[in-house]
């Protein structure tokens, strides 16, 4: 019996040790690069537009049991104000993720490492790509406004390293964003 405990003890050790090894866990590198993009989400004011807001004993708040998860599809902003020429607003003022302006309506992607609704398949070079080029994975559609990704390119590859980094680690949240919705046709009328 005491030699099956010990045989148990071992496989678990080495099972931990293993899964440790394998998720970075422990490496002082990683830990601090972490550690930095923690940082840098909470200066650069990801959750502003990314967290969802709920109302608190103070007022509106960040719900940080949906951390970074972007706009809740449960709350589809489907028609764009009359006129889009106005400057932009928030298109949902309950959350502070749907903004609409002359773009159409943008809403705010989760940043969670779900693999089917958030950053779960992208690779730290595709997040680089998309912050540096203002381009969904780096190659697709435009990353409209208001995400300021063009002050954001002016980061540091360890900066943007470390921000990936960090999405890794907080917890997934299953959210299938809306999909982005250009501005309705422009209507003309002919002078006769």
């Amino acid at each position: 019996m005491v030699k099956l405990l010990i045989r148990y003890a071992a496989l678990l050790t080495l099972a931990v040790t293993a899964g440790c090894v394998a998720q970075g866990a422990g490496d002082p590198r990683q830990d601090a690069a972490v550690k930095r993009g923690q940082y840098l989400v909470s200066v650069l004011g990801c959750h502003d537009c990314h967290t969802p807001f709920k109302m608190g004993p103070n007022g509106p708040e960040p719900d940080m049991s949906r951390m970074l998860s972007g706009h809740p599809e449960t709350l589809p902003v489907s028609k764009p104000p009359a006129n889009l020429e106005e400057p932009w607003f928030m298109a949902s003022t309950m959350t502070n993720t749907a903004h609409a302006g002359p773009w159409g309506i943008s809403y705010t992607a989760n940043l969670t490492p779900d693999r089917n609704t958030g950053l779960g398949i992208w690779t730290e070079d595709m997040f680089m790509r998309a912050i540096r080029t203002g381009r969904h994975m780096g190659v697709s559609r435009p990353i409209n406004p208001p995400m300021p990704w063009p002050v954001y390119r002016n980061l540091t590859d360890e900066d943007l390293k470390s921000v990936f980094a960090y999405l890794r680690t907080i917890p997934p949240v299953v959210n299938h964003v809306p999909d982005y919705l250009p501005p309705p046709p422009a209507t003309t009328t002919e002078a006769r």
